[in-house]
């Protein structure tokens, strides 16, 4: 790309806008230059609004440290100003629903990590490897918002990136029921230990919304576009239990799968070792050379060894064997603040501005 793209961050002081800053630090396409958070944050540098609450474990960029923040709410003002967003703000669904149509409709693509817009008809929930040609319904999107480069695309919940990927490499062999228990990170939550020291040597066995998301996203990637809207797929049926774990980073699950054609395990195993998407075929900057690896290990995969596999842009599986009730079993592990979340939006980036969707403006 000859120029970077101007690129704002909104809700940059949280935990993802700091993933998103830190992502996009050397990032050969795209360019941090406009910082926006809550009003009590706007006119501070962007080191004096974040303070003590760095969450990264990575130093700040240099680049960012003096950049006046600006009122995410002034949405002309910090539209005009970039190319296109980020969206990691926290605020009520309505009001991140209105938000984000208030910068599309600026002529602004928002690309959002967050929850709100991911059932909006007309909104692509997309993970780039699995689902590139909901993009298209963008066309439809516009006419309803009345832009012609303004719109809102959306990354699906961090817990199904553990699990999603993997069935949708078994596509073929027709999966009908999934069982999935998914043990999720703190850094999901927004926290550290240091800000959450209760999490130390517990775990909770309940994620507000979470299972809802887990068991119903995944269709949704599986969907079709039809008169203009993303409709939802209607099988496999999925059922889950979400728990919150002692793990910085990291989301781990296991489940179970029933299929219609029963695979061998060597045929599974080859369909995860090959399943790759766009992002691989047209080398995207983030996009994970390798999107799954299978671990022969029996204690595989874990956190500590696995969760950074392909700079946390791959899923890692291991432990697939037949099962007594179902037909198979198996562990999944994603990063949910890297693919799961701030990396999963920035490969979204990558590809929307590569088939042409996001441009300079």
């Amino acid at each position: 790309m000859e120029k970077k793209l101007k690129v704002g961050v909104l809700g940059a002081t949280g935990m993802v806008g700091q993933r998103f800053i830190t992502l996009l630090a050397d990032h050969p396409w795209y360019e941090v230059t406009t910082l926006a958070a809550s009003p009590r944050s706007a006119g501070k540098t962007y080191e004096e609004a974040v303070g003590d609450r760095w969450k990264m474990t990575t130093p700040m960029p240099e680049k960012v440290k003096n950049m006046i923040v600006h009122n995410v709410n002034e949405v002309e003002a910090v539209a005009s100003t970039v190319d296109f967003v980020f969206s990691a703000v926290d605020m009520s669904k309505d009001e991140i629903k209105a938000i984000e149509e208030a910068y599309a409709k600026t002529e602004t693509p928002v690309v959002s990590n967050n929850s709100a817009h991911r059932w909006t008809p007309d909104v692509p929930m997309v993970v780039p490897e699995i689902n590139p040609e909901h993009y298209e319904v963008i066309k439809y999107q516009k006419e309803r918002l009345g832009t012609k480069r303004g719109f809102v695309a959306v990354k699906p919940n961090c817990s199904i990136q553990s699990y999603a990927p993997v069935l949708t490499a078994w596509k073929e062999f027709e999966p009908t029921e999934v069982v999935a228990t998914t043990y999720q990170a703190i850094s999901g939550a927004g926290k550290t230990f240091k800000d959450w020291p209760e999490m130390e040597g517990n775990i909770i066995p309940f994620i507000g919304g979470e299972e809802e998301k887990s068991e119903q996203e995944p269709l949704r990637l599986w969907g079709k576009i039809e008169d203009g809207v993303i409709k939802k797929a209607t099988s496999p049926i999925i059922t889950t239990q979400c728990i919150r774990v002692p793990v910085l980073d990291g989301h781990t699950a296991a489940v179970f799968v029933k299929f219609a054609k029963k695979p061998t395990k060597e045929q599974l195993i080859e369909k995860l070792r090959n399943f790759s998407g766009l992002p691989q075929k047209l080398e995207l900057p983030s996009a994970p050379k390798q999107f799954i690896q299978y671990l022969e290990e029996d204690n595989r995969p874990q956190v500590s060894l696995d969760v950074n596999f392909e700079n946390g842009m791959g899923i890692s599986v291991g432990r697939l064997r037949e099962d007594t009730v179902y037909d198979y079993k198996f562990v999944g592990l994603s990063h949910n603040t890297l693919r799961g979340a701030a990396g999963g939006a920035v490969l979204s980036a990558e590809l929307l501005t590569a088939q042409g969707y996001i441009t300079a403006k």
